[in-house]
């Protein structure tokens, strides 16, 4: 019986006599009881095959471990429902979990107990095969949670009946069905107020449509959002999943920055913490270790260190689902934009209501003097002789003037507009690369005049790869049969040992793969494929005792391991060339001999790190200390008191990683620069490297002068305030620098009126992402911590995606001035016309009815087709806008007039010479006002497309929507004039009127071309203008 395998075979026929049972019913127990007995033989074999795990040198366990194997009744636990494995029950592990329960989780035998009930390899994994995860997902559930329902329709509905402007109009059409009704009765009375009734129901439910659409949107782009990528440990072979494929069993790979995916427990790791403010709310990071806090739970995150996590509970089972299920994604969110539009409409309003109170009390005057006449030419107002119902009637008349008159000042599509723009472009942002996360991101990101960009998969395409390797003064290339064998361990144990990265194997003859950083699989490859390191021997001898985990701050890592028994302990230290350099005192040759570090050794390997990082090389350095204790530490715990010897380090060697740029780099950064955009690199490479690449993509000349344009992030951060503030705006790279120089920068730029957006990946550029006005994070490699710091999220790392999204964000700036100069030459045009004829003729040529369709339905189609402009190059060739640039230029000034001017000349001659041009009566001269208005705005609206371009008609016939809505308008128009008589109180025109009508209106097109041909200061105009600048609205 001393043979392993002998003592499992009678160890299995125990088992399977033990579990025999000649009276089963049911043949599903029976294959479900030599599953038992058939995993109980493979443990058992794996603990006598690993003597290493089965007689180590020292249990913190008691002496013996029991395993309970029992024929668990699975018939029971279907009738009660509830999901369990082995002898552990959801409910369990939930609490076990929740409430920190060290004591129940050392009854099932620690974390290792839990292990093994939940049929995991803690090394291994799961086996990950479909149906061991459709068999976890139904007993366990799936890692997935209810959200609330998005709000429906009639919500929107009744939410956009709360505006005051909806309340307004409602309030005049209420008070105009009333005189209408008493004016003409109920048959002819109802007209004008129900027709403003009807159009206020027709723009709410617009606006509810298009909330809802947006809600939708929102609630899709959240769901992208939450779609995190985990990586898992499967079949032994590590593997990247989605979040919501994760399964109870799984083990889990964190490192800092990842969102904890699931509640679970710490399997092994390194120097872990968790900042669990966003269950707990308290600032101070939590240790999680196997012994004393082994607990995980969802939706925190990873601080420092890394490790390994068992995953005991998903879904619902888990306290920060159960929170999230009750909490519904905001797209009420109000954008800057929308803030200062919602003041320019009120501003608008008041003036609208002034006017009108002014046309009010004029007509007022006019009837109660005796200076108006009636359709016979009599008097309509004299004292004591006129009867009250007539003066009832003039004055509901009267009123129904002045409700016209705010009826057209009010900009109803504006705020339509800006939903419409901000929607479209963020659907349109999704489909290249740009996830928007903060809806005010659109539009600010067309303001930026600074980017502050990291170097590394931003600019590089993060594929890195070793290209140079130097053992002690020599270059080695394709020598490593020549390297010693006392540094080729060395060099093993420091890349294999000092690793977030792992090497996945299935055979010998199969290709390895290579999982974690780029800079990481970099290395792994480099020593697996050129340097014959076998990662499984490698982690088979030493014990790792204690680990500093690399960070941006440090820019290096450590590990502190032990041979077997042995009384020596080995520091091994990775990161950048220079300061690993700096720790050293001696150096390996090639064939293993130890040599002396002095300042000349010292000066040719900083001019080797030089001379790689000028070819655009990131250099990293190994270097190795072997300590001699003087008493064996027995707690490894003691050992985590003190920190990893920095001094007195042996250099192994230096590699050389090359990453190229990304294609295009070159031509994006280009494209900033003739926009008017400084960019700015900020990266962690040493000063050579920085440079080097700096070059490469465009940011800086070969020949450029690069005093005080390149610095290192200590000399920023050593600045007095004031030299800081003078320099920031000269400087372009910045090299070795810690998240705090990035964060220092920002703040400068920000002080000094710059508009800036800064990409970052990693979870300590959290702070500066939250700083900057636009916060862009990296989809791929960048961290949980940084994506929901950020306000978009780019999807392929790439820098071409920044300026993708900085031309979209000036597209809906510039959207957006169309609309306002399109829906301003209305109001005034419409404003001017009725009031001039208000004052001297005591009517108005365009009632409320037509006013409304000009307004709610022209201008709805209005805003739909110009807030659809896609992005043209003409936008990246003017200067950002920055934070104070008006809302209304005094370039749209300039067009707006001259367009209002034309309009309101040609209908007051229409007004008051149009029935004696036309020879025609009241009614039909009144609808060639009407028909002449909207065909001037239809016109008008080609005019809008290009604010300070002549050739208004470029690009058309790629926007198919713009040319569609144009003719829709043109339609309804036809119906409005000829065939909706009672409603809209016109009369049918002759092909001549209608010839004539148009033929006015197309002079619109020479006199844009005409005024664009007048220069015009950039500045706003004073006076009026300061009514409009951005400070106002």
């Amino acid at each position: 019986m001393s043979n392993p395998t002998d003592l499992c075979a009678a160890f299995f026929h125990t088992i399977a006599s033990t579990t025999h049972v000649s009276t089963t019913k049911s043949p599903h127990k029976r294959w479900r009881m030599a599953f038992v007995a058939l995993y109980s033989y493979r443990v058992m074999l794996n603990l006598l095959f690993d003597k290493k795990k089965l007689f180590s040198r020292k249990s913190r366990n008691p002496s013996y471990t029991t395993l309970n194997i029992q024929a668990y009744d699975y018939e029971d636990d279907d009738k009660n429902g509830e999901g369990s494995s082995g002898s552990i029950d959801q409910k369990t592990l939930t609490k076990i979990v929740k409430e920190k329960d060290l004591n129940s989780l050392h009854k099932f035998g620690g974390v290792e107990g839990i292990t093994t009930s939940l049929e995991t390899d803690a090394e291994k994994g799961i086996s990950g095969d479909p149906t061991d995860l459709h068999r976890r997902r139904n007993v366990f559930g799936s890692n997935t949670y209810k959200k609330p329902p998005i709000k429906g329709f009639f919500f929107f509905a009744f939410e956009a009946f709360k505006e005051r402007i909806i309340l307004i109009l409602l309030g005049f059409a209420t008070l105009s069905l009333a005189f209408g009704i008493k004016e003409h009765g109920l048959k002819e009375g109802w007209y004008d107020g129900g027709s403003i009734f009807i159009a206020v129901f027709l723009v709410v439910a617009v606006t509810g449509v298009s909330n809802y659409r947006q809600a939708r949107q929102f609630d899709k782009l959240s769901k992208n959002s939450d779609d995190i990528g985990v990586d898992v440990i499967r079949n032994g072979r590590r593997q990247q999943s989605s979040i919501f494929d994760i399964v109870v069993g799984d083990v889990v790979c964190l490192k800092i920055g990842d969102q904890i995916p699931a509640d679970g427990l710490f399997l092994s790791g390194h120097s872990f913490q968790l900042d669990e403010s966003s269950m707990t709310g308290e600032s101070d990071h939590v240790i999680v270790d196997a012994g004393r806090n082994p607990f995980m739970f969802s939706g925190t995150k990873v601080a420092d260190g890394y490790a390994q996590m068992l995953v005991l509970s998903v879904g619902m089972n888990t306290t920060w689902c159960e929170m999230m299920s009750t909490i519904s994604s905001n797209s009420d969110e109000q954008t800057p934009l929308q803030a200062r539009l919602d003041k320019l409409t009120s501003y608008i309003g008041k003036v609208g209501l002034a006017v009108a109170f002014l046309v009010l009390t004029v007509l007022l005057v006019r009837y109660f003097t005796g200076n108006t006449e009636d359709e016979n030419g009599n008097r309509e107002f004299t004292a004591k002789k006129t009867k009250i119902s007539d003066v009832m009637n003039s004055m509901a008349s009267i009123f129904t003037a002045a409700v016209t008159i705010v009826v057209v000042a009010i900009p109803e599509g504006l705020p339509l507009a800006v939903t419409l723009t901000l929607a479209y472009s963020m659907k349109r942002m999704m489909a290249d690369q740009a996830m928007v996360r903060k809806l005010s991101a659109c539009e600010t990101m067309g303001s930026a005049t600074t980017i502050c960009t990291d170097k590394t998969g931003t600019l590089t395409m993060n594929k890195m790869k070793v290209t140079k390797f130097w053992l002690g003064e020599e270059l080695m290339e394709e020598k490593p049969s020549l390297i010693g064998q006392n540094v080729l361990e060395l060099i093993h144990q420091g890349v294999g040992l000092n690793t977030t990265g792992s090497v996945y194997r299935p055979s010998s003859v199969s290709v390895p793969e290579f999982s974690g950083s780029p800079t990481e699989k970099a290395i792994l490859s480099w020593a697996v494929l050129e340097l014959g390191m076998d990662i499984e021997d490698l982690k088979r001898g030493p014990t790792i005792l204690q680990v500093e985990a690399f960070n941006s701050e440090k820019k290096r890592s450590g590990v502190l391991i032990r041979k077997n028994d042995e009384k020596i302990t080995h520091v091994h230290w990775k990161g950048a060339a220079e300061m690993i350099m700096a720790m050293c005192s001696n150096y390996f040759e090639i064939d293993g001999s130890l040599k002396g570090l002095d300042n000349q050794k010292r000066n040719k390997f900083e001019q080797i790190i030089e001379g790689m990082a000028a070819q655009s090389l990131r250099c990293i350095a190994f270097a190795h200390k072997k300590i001699i204790e003087e008493e064996k530490i027995e707690d490894e715990d003691e050992v985590k008191l003190n920190e990893l010897p920095e001094n007195g380090l042996t250099l192994l060697g230096l590699v050389g990683l090359k990453d190229p740029c990304r294609p295009g780099v070159r031509e994006a950064v280009e494209a900033c620069r003739n926009a008017g955009v400084s960019v700015k690199m900020i990266t962690g490479d040493n000063i050579f490297t920085a440079r080097a690449i700096a070059v490469e993509c465009g940011i800086l000349n070969q020949d450029q002068d690069l005093n005080g344009v390149v610095v290192e992030g200590q000399e920023f951060r050593n600045y007095s305030a004031k030299k800081r503030m003078e320099m920031v705006d000269k400087i372009c790279v910045m090299a070795r620098s810690s998240p705090f120089d990035k964060l220092l920068m920002v703040r400068c730029l920000k002080q000094k009126g710059e508009v800036v957006a800064v990409t970052g990946d990693g979870t300590n550029d959290a702070p500066a992402l939250k700083e900057a006005d636009i916060g862009l994070s990296m989809g791929i490699q960048g961290t949980e911590v940084a994506k929901e710091s950020s306000d978009i999220v780019i999807l392929d790392d790439n820098f071409a995606s920044v300026i993708t999204i900085l031309r979209w964000g000036r597209c809906v700036f510039n959207n957006i001035q169309k609309f306002i100069q399109f829906q301003l030459t209305v109001n005034v045009a419409a404003l001017v016309i009725n009031f001039i004829a208000a004052i001297f003729s005591g009517k108005v040529p365009l009632t409320a009815v037509q006013l409304l369709w000009v307004n709610l339905i022209m201008d709805t189609l209005g805003a739909l087709a110009l807030a659809t402009e896609r992005p043209t190059k003409d936008l990246m060739e003017k200067k950002p806008v920055g934070r104070t640039e008006p809302l209304i230029t005094s370039i749209m000034w300039r067009n707006l007039i001259a367009q209002a001017l034309y309009q309101i000349a040609v209908l007051l001659i229409l007004q008051f010479k149009g029935g004696s041009i036309f020879n025609v009566d009241e009614g039909v001269k009144n609808t060639l006002i009407f028909n002449t208005f909207v065909l001037c705005q239809i016109f008008n609206e080609f005019n809008a497309r290009k604010l300070e371009k002549r050739n208004v008609f470029k690009g058309i016939h790629r926007n198919r929507l713009f040319i569609g809505i144009i003719g829709v308008t043109l339609v309804l128009q036809v119906v409005m004039v000829e065939f909706l008589k009672r409603i809209a109180d016109t009369e049918r025109l002759s092909w001549g009127q209608w010839g004539a009508c148009i033929g006015f209106a197309a002079v619109s097109w020479p006199i844009g071309w005409i005024v664009k041909c007048i220069p015009i200061s950039d500045r706003p105009l004073s006076g009026l203008l300061k009514r409009v600048r951005c400070s106002k609205f």
